[in-house]
């Protein structure tokens, strides 16, 4: 069985500012004419070779669940939705080890053979999605953007070949204080081939550090494999839509595509 794991429970605050409360929505299923136009259909229609898409919400989990009974059949019943009732006070690792408990706690761990995990509010281009739902392995993405260290997670290569993470959550300078081999903006977009090793890596998540972000499990899993398991996949396109003029340029480049 494939599994996707889309963590949509942040409150869009950046996205609604100076909108009044009337017309405030959420990001991942904002639209202004077709219902089709929302960045969650996009990713559902990328992920239509998962068995399963697990949804982990928050903020207006309502409006997303409607949206969702309105999807069509093939969409709809493949998707799982799951609510984080800590999504204002703790930080994004506690909605993907929620979307992962809830795939251990439905399924046996062995009859996991993947599980794709993308950041709801990111659109990625077809081509780039595709080759990373083909690859055969684990795998780890980058953009090809400039690294900014108020805005940019840091993936990098340390002095022992392992991969990890750097970001500065108050949007400050970022510190490596090891020697590296090389550096990228990470695309944050992942696949885990290993349901052992993920499910090990999640639970230590919840014993040890509920509070952290995402890339805390995901460097967790990193740390049970081997330094070679993983294959680095650089996206042609990655935009994160954080406000409505993002929305307006993500709305372009699917008229591109012709998605």
């Amino acid at each position: 069985m494939k599994s996707a794991i889309i963590t949509i429970a942040g409150i869009s605050s950046r996205f609604n500012e100076g909108v009044a409360e009337s017309e405030a929505r959420h990001k991942i299923i904002y639209y202004e004419s077709d219902p089709t136009d929302s960045l969650l259909y996009h990713l559902l229609i990328k992920c239509g070779s998962y068995d399963r898409v697990i949804l982990v919400g928050g903020s207006r989990y309502e409006a997303v669940e409607e949206y969702c009974s309105q999807l069509p059949a093939d969409l709809r019943n493949r998707i799982s939705l799951v609510y984080n009732d800590h999504y204002s006070d703790l930080a994004s690792g506690y909605s993907l080890y929620l979307g992962l408990k809830h795939l251990f706690d439905e399924n046996p761990v062995n009859d996991i053979d993947e599980v794709l995990f993308v950041e709801g509010d990111l659109d990625i281009d077809r081509a780039s999605f595709n080759r990373v739902v083909e690859s055969d392995g684990d795998v780890l993405t980058y953009s090809h953007e400039p690294i900014y260290s108020n805005k940019a997670v840091v993936l990098y290569r340390d002095g022992e070949g392992r991969y990890r993470y750097a970001f500065n959550s108050e949007h400050g300078l970022l510190h490596i204080e090891e020697p590296f081999s090389v550096i990228l903006n990470s695309g944050q977009m992942w696949k885990f081939k290993t349901s052992d090793k993920l499910k090990a890596a999640n639970e230590k998540f919840y014993s040890e550090d509920k509070g952290g972000t995402n890339l805390k499990i995901i460097q967790n899993y990193i740390d049970l494999c081997d330094n070679d398991a993983f294959e680095l996949i650089g996206l042609d396109r990655w935009t994160n839509c954080n406000t409505r003029e993002d929305y307006h340029k993500i709305l372009s480049y699917w008229e591109e595509e012709d998605i």
